[in-house]
């Protein structure tokens, strides 16, 4: 009984220290394995020598030796201050032009599971492409979000779409305010407000947008913005269009979010050292470029401790966590009235376009009468309007069937299956495990191109990402799960990355092989003691 109480007490200690004291509901596990060092001494030698050599290639085209392809000042203009800073395109001119197929590649299907590829050539490497007339078919997609699999062209989201189409055309030609609210906005914003459990919600025809024309509105001059460090390009943008006083903490770390708090709290405004008029801390629900889910319950927690308002963002988040698809609130068993304003877009788990934001009634009054956005924006298209609605009616079992619930459960195994395996195979792999973005660390630069050309030419579609979108030394492929991948094309997309892996040598993963002479006594293997 006492050895019993005894490992009790120790599990629950363990449980809590895994939880974080006790503000989780269940362990939060995210992996960031550290990069090795001969990777990364060879990673900044890489772009070293590609950097020499850029100069070099600058020098023969200013000297007309090599043709230049690149965009240049016309003569008359010489005496100008120049539209852009020739030295600011070097990267792009001599880095990203060698492996700038791997981009942009245009698709001539849905992407779903499996698109086609519009086939490509290009014969001054790769400064202009033409196209074959071809194209490759049935290349498995592993980098749309497209996380429940609502991005099709049949079933009952393109059944509605198609007969609203009918009713209401494609474009609505004004904004709200004037003579572009339709029935449809209404009902839209009224399931959104019901989904998220806000009093009330508000649609926007840009995701982007809704994050850099809303920010300003909420926030200005004496104001303060603390701002997580890999916060996307749109809140980035939003918060310095909003005139307020921009300051970064590191990456779901607390301890600095909390530092800033008290120093915020402590010395107010530079100068003045008056009180800010409020606070407003900027976070993402799963942050697209490390699979990382935000630490919600700490925010929280340090939110109410320092009278703080939060913006959550969860543009990759709604619909692709928790049990009902209702985000990362749903994903710990959050309130929603404890997130002042709740941002998503529509563009990934509900196939559409747009985003939203939630929350009290006078927040969205106040926004439909401030927000840049809604006052003078185009309305959204009522086609879009009704693939959302659909789909979230889906999503929230509304349509009367069980496949929304259905869709949830096959992405949350999906991405459990397919993190696994990668780790298993030797990659490193960035993260928190429930995330289904799910970045493989490539580092080297010529092997972000290699990478994506491999991967092709086994039919598979991935996205890589290099510098200056990550750090030098961070250059991934980033996969992105969807419900809509079976196990037999994550299988067959295994076998290829494990293959590609093999050829490129990017199984860089350096787990502990335990001691096979510290392995557990088995009575069944024991042949007798050795001295």
């Amino acid at each position: 009984t006492v050895i019993s109480v005894v490992v009790q007490t120790l599990c629950l200690q363990v449980h809590q220290k895994t939880c974080n004291g006790g503000l989780y509901g269940r362990p939060f596990i995210e992996s960031f394995e550290e990069t090795p060092m001969l990777l990364a001494v060879l990673t900044y030698m890489g772009y070293g020598i590609l950097t020499v050599f850029g100069y070099l290639r600058d020098f023969l085209r200013e000297w007309k030796i090599e043709k230049c392809h690149i965009a240049r000042e016309r003569e008359e203009q010489r005496d100008f201050v120049p539209l852009y800073q020739d030295f600011e395109n070097f990267y792009t001119r001599n880095l990203y032009m060698r492996i700038r197929d791997g981009w942009n590649r245009p698709i001539c299907s849905v992407p779903g599971a499996k698109m086609d590829l519009v086939e490509r050539v290009s014969h001054d490497y790769n400064w202009t492409f033409s196209y074959t007339g071809r194209a490759v078919k049935d290349v498995v997609n592993m980098g749309s979000y497209n996380y429940l699999g609502f991005a099709e062209n049949a079933g009952p989201c393109t059944n509605a779409a198609a007969a609203v189409t009918l009713k209401c055309g494609v474009g609505v030609c004004s904004t709200r305010q004037e003579m572009g609210n339709l029935d449809r906005h209404e009902e839209l914003e009224k399931l959104t407000a019901r989904f998220l459990g806000v009093e009330a919600a508000m649609a926007f025809g840009m995701g982007f947008a809704t994050n850099s024309m809303n920010i300003p509105a909420l926030t200005g001059k004496g104001c303060l913005i603390l701002s997580d460090e890999l916060n996307h390009a749109s809140l980035v943008l939003g918060a310095r269009l909003s005139g307020s006083t921009i300051r970064v903490f590191k990456h779901n770390n607390m301890q600095s979010l909390e530092k800033l708090l008290r120093d915020a709290i402590v010395h107010g405004q530079p100068r003045t050292h008056r009180p800010w008029k409020k606070i407003l801390i900027l976070v993402e629900g799963i942050y697209s470029m490390e699979g990382s889910i935000v630490r919600l319950p700490e925010i929280l927690a340090l939110k109410k401790k320092y009278k703080a308002y939060l913006y959550l963002d969860e543009a990759h988040s709604i619909g692709a966590l928790g049990a009902n698809g209702r985000g990362v609130l749903d994903y710990f068993g959050l309130d929603p009235s404890d997130v002042d304003i709740m941002m998503g877009t529509f563009t990934k788990s509900f196939g559409a376009a747009g985003g939203y934001i939630g929350g009290r009634k006078e927040l969205i009054d106040y926004l439909r009468c401030h927000s840049h956005s809604a006052v003078y924006a185009t309305s959204m298209s009522a086609p879009v309007v009704e693939q959302i609605i659909t789909s979230m009616k889906c999503i929230m079992g509304e349509d009367g069937t069980t496949i929304g619930r259905e869709r949830i459960r096959q992405l949350a195994e999906n991405t459990t299956y397919f993190r696994t395996r990668l780790q298993e195979l030797g990659f490193i792999i960035y993260g928190n495990k429930d995330s289904p973005v799910i970045p493989m660390m490539l580092y080297l630069p010529a092997k972000i191109g290699a990478f994506v050309r491999e991967m092709l030419k086994r039919n598979i579609g991935v996205v890589v990402v290099g510098f200056p979108a990550t750090p030098i030394i961070e250059s991934r492929a980033r996969f992105c799960i969807s419900a809509a991948h079976t196990k037999e094309t994550l299988d067959m997309a295994l076998a290829a990355i494990s293959e590609v892996g093999d050829v490129l040598r990017v199984k860089y993963s350096q787990p502990r092989v335990p001691d096979a002479r510290r392995r557990p006594f088995d009575e069944t293997t024991y042949d007798g003691w050795e001295d």
